[in-house]
């Protein structure tokens, strides 16, 4: 993995989201991971279909983008930041998320 794609820790995205500062949050994981529960902010784009939906984005916003483990939301961060977006991947991913889930 790259050391250039930006991070953002669990507790420093849920203090975030406590303070309502802007950053929007993209899950990548798949549906049955969802189904196990996610961040309620954030839209589900599953990883094989950021091609197709990545201009979905603002490119005005800052995204937090979310897998399981951290893995594949790094692997989004690259394909979006390579389309002008700004992005940060959160560490550990939802194995580390100790937040809100629904």
């Amino acid at each position: 993995m790259s050391d250039d794609i930006k991070t953002i820790q669990p507790d420093e995205l849920e203090a975030k989201l406590e303070n309502e500062d802007s950053i929007d949050l993209i899950d990548v994981r798949e549906d049955e991971e969802i189904a196990q529960g996610k961040i309620p902010q954030a839209k589900h784009i599953r990883l094989s279909e950021l091609p197709e939906r990545y201009q979905e984005l603002d490119t005005d916003k800052s995204y937090a983008v979310i897998c399981r483990s951290g893995r594949r939301s790094h692997k989004a961060c690259e394909f979006l930041e390579e389309k002008g977006l700004d992005v940060r991947n959160m560490v550990g991913g939802m194995l580390k998320w100790q937040g809100h889930v629904e």
